[in-house]
């Protein structure tokens, strides 16, 4: 099992920076890790998925250039770094990991195993 918790949401002006953090337990450092989100009246999307390693990231495109994808597999933490916030990225981000390859999660469309609860970002105009 693996349990995740996400922290670091919060408002924020377009143009500005958040970091957030995602702390695991259990079974994490064999598993690729991912963020999500999911705004009001819209369906939940990729933003970006890490290896197991770390060595190789995915990105959608609308965040391609803005957002990093990291994790420190001896703190069992993955963290998203996002500068040049816009309003509409202004959504619920969700930590997720899962035992596939990053490659199933960000190319094939698999569905991620376990998920946290989520954090609020909120980016005003």
């Amino acid at each position: 099992q693996v349990q995740l918790v996400e922290s670091g949401g919060g408002l924020v002006q377009a143009g500005g920076s958040l970091r957030l953090s995602c702390v695991a337990s259990g079974r994490t450092i064999s598993y690729a890790m991912g963020w999500f989100r999911q705004a009001p009246g819209k369906e939940r999307e990729i933003v970006a998925i890490i290896s197991r390693s770390g060595a190789t990231t995915w990105y959608a495109d609308s965040v391609k250039g803005r957002f990093t994808i990291s994790r420190d597999n001896a703190k069992n933490t993955l963290s998203l770094q996002m500068n040049s916030l816009k309003p509409e990225d202004t959504a619920n981000y969700y930590c997720a990991s899962g035992a596939r390859s990053y490659a199933d999660y960000a190319l094939r469309g698999y569905g991620m195993d376990y998920w946290g609860k989520g954090t609020l970002v909120t980016v005003s105009s």
